[in-house]
Order: C-alpha cells, then structure tokens, then sequence
C-alpha cells in the first residue's frame, strides 16, 4: 500500500510517517518500482505499537531505543521487556496520580452539588 493509504489506515499523517521513517522509528520500507514507499501489514502492526506506546508517554527516544533493540534481533528481547517494564511503572505512577487528581475533583463536585440549591 502506498503512503496515503497507510497513513488513513493507521490514522498518521504522511508528514509524520515520513518523519518516523528519518528518525528510524519505520525502517527498511520497501519501495516499488518507481521508488514510492510500499507498506506492508507488518508496518501497520509495528506503527500501531508505536501509537501506543507514544499514547503512553514514552518518548520518541525511548521509542527509537526499542526500535534498535528490536533492529538488533531476538537476542535483545530481554532488554527490551526491561524497556517496556520500566514504562509501565512509569505509566502506573501517573494513573495513580491521576486516579487522585479524579478523586479530588469528585469530591469538590459532590460538595458545590450540596451546597448549590436549584
């Protein structure tokens, strides 16, 4: 599929999967005959897990890091389940906080809610 294609398919734009592509997040997209990028199911799978983990918090550097574990092959599984354990513990930190910042403002609605007579 050509670039439009997979930028409606994956929800990104061109601008963005050509920019991932130049900062090694996409790598070794093939390239049809006359040289137009060529995706494949397998690059949608791979971009999906860059959404997520973008949609996560994880920054393009640390995404880019997995990337080349991921390059580097099945020897680097271990350090790149490190990678991805290291993020969740940063993601469980701020849902926590979160789940917090929630709590309290509830509270403060329950509240104006008893306070407030229609």
């Amino acid at each position: 599929m050509n670039i439009q294609e997979f930028a409606e398919l994956t929800q990104i734009s061109a601008h963005t999967i050509r920019y991932y592509e130049k900062i090694g997040l996409l790598r070794n997209i093939n390239r049809n005959s006359s040289g137009h990028r060529a995706f494949t199911k397998n690059d949608i799978v791979w971009t999906d897990f860059i959404k997520r983990l973008k949609d996560t918090g994880m920054s393009l550097q640390d995404i880019r890091r997995y990337a080349d574990l991921r390059e580097e092959g099945e020897h680097t599984a271990k350090l790149r389940m490190q990678l991805l354990q290291a993020h969740t513990k940063i993601l469980e930190e701020r849902i926590a906080i979160e789940t917090l910042h929630l709590q309290k403002l509830k509270e403060k609605i329950k509240f104006y809610d008893t306070l407030i007579i229609d």
